[in-house]
């Protein structure tokens, strides 16, 4: 997979560093101190046809949810070769799970895991076509240690993530 950008895009500061992301994060859960908050991690990707090539790209969003009281998110994209429906499946799933092994150690250090649930989001539902893979996709979330959510829970990746395809 080609990283476009390694970085992470804010729709209200633009292109920022993975450093300044959790330092929003922070701030953003510094400013109710009280409030108890989610930090999602979702992918959606979307094929499309470039140039007369066919490509791929896959958009992580990270959403800090402040319970009923808003919320900030950050995403960024890459680029692959169109995969099969179960392979762009496993490749959303695998690129959020690397998501959070790589902000988690920073974050915990700027935020205590205290104020906040880690949600994992996955685009599968038990509707279409990616209902035969929900076992399959909760199990590397769930046995990497986190927390699962599928469609219609999954909004991190099927609304603020598909909305940066």
């Amino acid at each position: 997979m080609e990283t476009i950008n390694d970085k992470f895009v804010s729709p209200t500061l633009g292109e920022i560093t993975v450093g300044r992301m959790i330092e929003e994060i922070s701030s953003f859960v510094a400013l109710d101190s009280h409030g108890f908050y989610r930090l999602v991690i979702g992918t959606d990707s979307q094929a499309k046809i470039v140039s007369g090539k066919k490509e791929c790209d896959f958009v992580t969003a990270i959403v800090i949810h402040r319970k009923g009281r808003g919320a900030r998110y950050f995403w960024r994209k890459e680029k692959a070769s169109p995969p099969t429906l179960r392979d762009k499946i496993y490749m959303e799933t695998t690129r959020s799970l690397d998501t959070a092994r790589e902000l988690v150690p920073s974050l915990r250090k700027a935020v205590s895991p205290a104020k906040y649930d880690l949600e994992i989001h996955i685009d599968v539902g038990s509707l279409g076509p990616t209902r035969e893979m929900i076992k399959e996709v909760v199990g590397m979330v769930t046995g990497s240690g986190y927390v699962a959510k599928t469609k219609p829970e999954s909004w991190a990746a099927s609304s603020v993530a598909d909305k940066h395809t």
